[in-house]
């Protein structure tokens, strides 16, 4: 990593912060259920409206508080691909596919390595999410930034171009992406589909193919070839797979706008047509969602920060257990049982009750609960294959128990901890800390990024 590099941290914030926003050089190596609907004349032309808004769209439309958004959303990334690059999930990919890199194009996020651009749009996909800490947008609990930005940093740090354009670009893919995801879901992912990558694809399409000076048809069939790469299962979840669905997203979107460069074709209607998109992967679909208020209202808005390095349908519950801890200075030797009231996302997707691996784990509520309360934390280093195989942790696992209430919503969570001598203390918590309620700030993005960078950066870099 190139500590003389002229590109800085505050080059983005800079662009984000400032109206109009200054023209940056760019050169990142030193951070080495509605009703259903078909697809009939309402839903003509979809795909079109959406390659249209992004070659239209030009960075003053964007106002300023959704630039602000994009900045955090970028450093929040930047921090988790940091975090995430000596993963061994992300070790064993670039020990996997090293031989087959191409030209050294693109840095890879804390690593000396550099590949060519797609994959290092993989690789750093990988590592953005592999320690499940990325963004979420809460309303389809996609992870916008991960496909998005793993797809066009190593693109515009190739060519050579400016932090204000790549901040433009990572707003349009989110837009595309989340509108898309916002348009199936939830039939979409209840069906099992990875969201994240199968609606981040499009992102990344779009994101890239504005950075590549794409026209109206050109970007329409970006969409499409991306459309039919689309994919990633939720079978996956608590495996390495389940990371590496954003980078494939990531290096899919890339591929697709490289092609459409080349005027390689697809199908005008890859969202809307009857064999496309939306009508294959989901058994309901609102078109609105993609295109009402188009241009008037930002989906980058809606993004929010993980303070809990897990699956985001057990942070309310964390956020309970944490709380408890704090105030009442338990041990966790005291505890005699531990119920909690979770919505049935919780369950189905975080009900392991023997989590063997730290991926695994984090799709435990049992043992986000329990490490929260042995720790008080629930960052990465409770995430662990040793935490996860640790004897106090298994042992206070076994004394947690979780139902579904139907007075729970997808926000909510309650959280009862009987203690030994007699003590019943409990907590309700309506909104996490990190949801779009309660926010993380800019000093508590800053001290993530820290964290996250402490170990795999030198502090100058940091």
């Amino acid at each position: 990593m190139n500590q003389s590099s002229g590109w800085k941290r505050r080059d983005f914030l800079a662009a984000g912060l400032s109206a109009p926003a200054m023209a940056l050089s760019f050169s990142p190596s030193e951070l080495s259920a509605a009703e259903p609907e078909t697809a009939d004349d309402h839903a003509d032309g979809v795909t079109r409206t959406l390659a249209e808004f992004v070659d239209n769209n030009r960075l003053p439309d964007i106002p300023q508080a959704s630039r602000d958004e994009g900045v955090r959303s970028i450093v929040n990334y930047v921090g988790c691909a940091i975090g995430g690059a000596t993963h061994e999930t992300t070790t064993r990919a670039i020990t996997a596919l090293s031989p087959f890199f191409g030209p050294a194009q693109a840095t890879i996020f804390g690593r000396s390595e550099q590949a060519d651009i797609l994959n290092a749009a993989l690789i750093n996909g990988i590592a953005s999410h592999v320690l499940d800490y990325d963004d979420t947008q809460l309303s389809t609990i996609i992870h916008p930034a991960g496909p998005v930005c793993s797809a066009i940093f190593p693109l515009a740090e190739w060519k050579g171009l400016s932090g204000e354009a790549l901040l433009h670009a990572f707003i349009l893919g989110v837009e595309v992406e989340c509108r898309i995801g916002k348009s199936v879901y939830p039939s979409h992912y209840q069906a099992g589909w990875h969201i994240t990558g199968t609606a981040g694809v499009f992102g990344a399409a779009a994101a890239a193919g504005k950075l590549l000076g794409l026209n109206v048809q050109q970007m329409v069939w970006a969409l499409g070839i991306a459309a039919t790469q689309s994919s990633g299962f939720k079978e996956m979840f608590g495996t390495m797979c389940k990371p590496l669905h954003p980078g494939q997203a990531a290096r899919n979107g890339l591929t697709a706008a490289l092609l459409a460069q080349q005027n390689f074709t697809s199908t005008d209607a890859a969202i809307e047509g009857e064999q496309s998109f939306a009508n294959v992967m989901a058994s309901s679909r609102d078109y609105s969602k993609i295109t009402e208020n188009l241009g008037r209202t930002w989906e980058i808005d809606e993004n929010t920060y993980k303070p809990f390095a897990c699956g985001i349908v057990i942070h309310s519950i964390i956020d309970a257990c944490r709380r408890l801890r704090n105030e009442h200075q338990f041990q966790p030797g005291e505890i005699e049982r531990v119920d909690l009231k979770v919505n049935h996302y919780a369950i189905s997707l975080t009900g392991n009750k023997e989590p063997r691996t730290g991926l695994e784990s984090k799709f435990s509520i049992y043992h986000a609960v329990a490490a929260t309360l042995i720790h008080g934390a629930a960052g990465p280093r409770q995430f662990t294959d040793e935490v996860a195989q640790n004897d106090d942790v298994i042992a206070l696992r076994s004394k947690v128990h979780a139902e579904i209430s139907p007075n729970i919503s997808e926000e909510q969570a309650e959280a009862t901890i009987t203690l030994r001598d007699g003590r019943i203390l409990h907590q309700r918590i309506e909104h996490a800390f990190g949801s779009s309620e309660n926010p993380m700030k800019n000093a508590d993005l800053e001290e993530k990024f820290r964290d996250l960078a402490n170990g795999v950066l030198q502090e100058p870099q940091i």
